[in-house]
């Protein structure tokens, strides 16, 4: 604020003491520098707000890779006469006090049904997420058709399902197993505007997905004799776009089932790279980057580290 001086409405009298040229160039540095102060306090950038899509306490190694995160949770069937896809399961937040939720679908691989995901339903809805494990149309429906029904899904989660009002339908994600895992990459590539992408084990005969914007971290298995690394994974990862926020992370001597059983590596990195993109929760930042190392559970990671902001 600046200061403000007065000046009296009538004449100093003659016995007034001399103001000397010294005193008056002291005062106007004082004045000056009064201004400039101000100035400088009006001009200083306002704390940045806090993140308003933050959910749940501050994260921990322990509390990403529990069982079951800090929401309690409920389940919802979804009928197979709903088009476009064939049913499944929501899995959704009770308590919606901190606000709404981001929402995943997850699509299961060939010949699976839903059930070979339900595992992950709750384990990702606790941490403040809405979460749709769905069946597909047929169980031989390939990666394209898997990619259309997951999209579908996703639609019916914002528009229809009884947990719509709870769902942030600008904070959508999409995971899937296999050819799944292959749907997630069509999907990513047709709808450029969701958050995050997490293809497990993916299977797809197209290798190259540099039309991607979505952030992708692709989860494959040393051992995976159906989906391999070398010739799936890998090629997906590396032709996703440099300047993509993506990673690899390749599970230590897993097969290509690792993610139809209750697989703490799978959930804690899953996790992280939905909180940080579908939330955009820095918090989560810190399990990500600096990329982690071998270690007994993961045989190889690569990543863009640092991610954007």
């Amino acid at each position: 604020m600046f200061a403000r001086t007065t000046t009296p409405d009538h004449a100093a009298p003659e016995s007034a003491p001399r103001t000397t040229a010294a005193q008056a160039a002291g005062r106007v540095a004082a004045v000056l520098a009064l201004a400039l102060g101000g100035i400088s306090a009006v001009a200083a950038p306002a704390q940045a707000q806090e993140n308003p899509y933050e959910r749940g306490p501050d994260p921990t190694e322990r509390s990403i890779e529990a069982l079951r995160g800090p929401f309690p949770t409920a389940e919802e069937d979804v009928s197979s006469l709903v088009p476009g896809f064939g049913g499944g399961t929501i899995y959704y937040p009770t308590d919606d006090s901190e606000g709404d939720f981001g929402a995943v679908v997850v699509a299961p691989g060939y010949t699976a049904s839903s059930t070979s995901m339900a595992w992950i339903g709750p384990r990702l809805a606790s941490q403040g997420f809405v979460v749709f494990t769905i069946d597909t149309n047929t169980r031989y429906d390939q990666p394209a058709d898997r990619g259309e029904q997951i999209g579908a899904a996703l639609d019916y989660l914002v528009e229809d399902s009884d947990v719509a009002d709870i769902i942030d339908p600008d904070r959508l994600g999409a995971m899937g197993h296999s050819m799944g895992g292959g749907g997630t990459l069509e999907i990513a590539a047709d709808r450029p505007e969701l958050q995050a992408a997490i293809p497990l084990t993916p299977w797809n005969l197209d290798k190259s997905w540099g039309e991607v914007q979505v952030p992708t971290m692709i989860i494959g298995a040393e051992n995976d004799t159906i989906a391999s690394v070398t010739t799936h994974s890998i090629p997906f990862y590396n032709s996703l776009s440099g300047s993509l926020d993506k990673a690899y992370l390749e599970l230590n001597g897993a097969s290509h089932f690792a993610p139809n059983t209750n697989n703490t590596t799978i959930a804690k990195y899953s996790i992280a790279w939905l909180k940080r993109f579908i939330d955009n929760d820095m918090r989560y930042e810190q399990f990500l980057c600096p990329a982690p190392g071998p270690d007994l559970d993961i045989s190889e990671y690569r990543d863009t580290c640092p991610h954007s902001s």
